[in-house]
């Protein structure tokens, strides 16, 4: 279960810092506007820098679970390092989900979105909850 666990964290992490290039560096470009469902190009002009600082609030959950996937793939159960580990898993997969909740409750439309978004951090953490728990 802690194997899977972090394997689904790292892929979660991953998406999101696919999610922070397309947000942050290839926003103003069609194929990524669209993939948003904006309008047009002065929809993504408009909204730049509005998708420019949230790519960053992805890469930053994303930073923080790669670092809690490391130390507590490289702990010693039970440990400090262990204990920070599961801490920066469970909050950004936690954060990582509750935003993919956030974006199903803001429509229909949405729901696919949300679903990628939410599936392997969901995972994550129940996977996690089970392996700490036993």
């Amino acid at each position: 279960m802690i194997l899977a666990s972090l394997l689904f964290a790292f892929i979660a992490a991953a998406l999101h810092v696919y999610i922070f290039t397309m947000e942050s560096f290839t926003w103003t470009k069609p194929a990524t506007w669209k993939r948003f469902g904006l309008a047009s190009q002065a929809d993504a002009e408009t909204t730049r820098p509005l998708a420019y600082n949230q790519g960053f609030y992805n890469l930053f959950l994303a930073i923080g679970a790669f670092i809690g996937i490391g130390c507590a793939a490289f702990a010693a159960e039970g440990s400090a390092q262990s204990v920070v580990g599961w801490t920066l898993v469970f909050s950004c997969c936690g954060s990582m989900l509750l935003a993919a909740v956030v974006l199903a409750l803001s429509g229909k439309k949405y729901l696919r979105a949300a679903a990628i978004q939410g599936a392997t951090p969901l995972l994550a953490v129940v996977l996690g909850l089970l392996a700490v728990v036993s």
